[in-house]
């Protein structure tokens, strides 16, 4: 069957690789290792893990009435600042973020309806890009693709740390629109958060997949133009919305 949309756009966490169990115990471990290393001067690992913790929790907490991200970089840079860190330049900061997320992305696994998706989206030349929330640097983005074996089917990537405001946010939307350079209706949008990935591609004009994998319920107020519980199903879609 060919397929209907002219584009697919995907949510990346929870849609395309699953985060596993997040523990972020041994990411900051390895990179408070690697400050010693470096013979930093950094405070006991339980206070650096806690006084990062809670400065980073306040800032998501301010995303999530801005809208604007929380950047990781941007905690670990006003961390050294403020322990008089001898952190010389941007490398520095760059490497321990490399540190930590290296370690972060170890648990880190594709479903295995993924890749075969893709192939087949690949085979019917349709183009494919991913809009994340994250608080990620992009640069690691980029290394989380690779290593996960899916970059070379994506034409682009947007992250809501390197852009003004993150989902639902329509703007982070129009950007993938944009470099698209089709018309809203024409692009397939797939998320598992009804919140950030359905209404706001909706906002944006885009046609909304909910990919319900643990069979959810979603709020009476939010209704995805489809709803499909395996990544496969999209290669089925034939235009016609479930609430046509």
């Amino acid at each position: 069957m060919k397929f209907t949309y002219k584009a697919v756009v995907f949510d990346w966490a929870f849609t395309l690789v699953d985060l596993g169990d997040e523990n972020d115990l041994p990411p900051f471990k390895a990179m408070h290792q690697s400050m010693q290393e470096r013979g930093w001067e950094a405070p006991a690992f339980d206070d650096f893990y806690s006084r990062f913790k809670t400065s980073f929790r306040n800032l998501i907490q301010q995303s999530r009435k801005s809208h604007q991200e929380a950047r990781f970089e941007d905690v670990l840079k006003s961390f050294l600042i403020s322990h008089r860190l001898p952190s010389e330049s941007d490398q520095d900061l760059k490497e321990l973020m490399t540190v930590y997320y290296k370690k972060t992305y170890e648990r880190r696994k594709v479903y295995g309806d993924v890749t075969p998706t893709l192939e087949a989206l690949r085979q019917q030349g349709i183009p494919m890009g991913i809009i994340s929330n994250t608080t990620n640097p992009e640069f690691m983005k980029a290394y989380e693709r690779s290593q996960c074996g899916l970059d070379a089917y994506f034409n682009f990537a947007v992250y809501s740390s390197s852009v003004p405001y993150r989902k639902p946010h329509p703007s982070i939307f129009q950007i993938a629109i944009e470099r698209l350079n089709l018309p809203s209706h024409e692009i397939l949008y797939v998320g598992d958060n009804p919140a950030a990935d359905i209404v706001g591609s909706q906002s944006a004009g885009m046609k909304a997949v909910w990919l319900n994998r643990d069979n959810s319920v979603l709020p009476d107020s939010i209704r995805p133009d489809y709803e499909i519980n395996s990544l496969s199903e999209i290669l089925s879609l034939n235009g016609a919305s479930i609430h046509s």
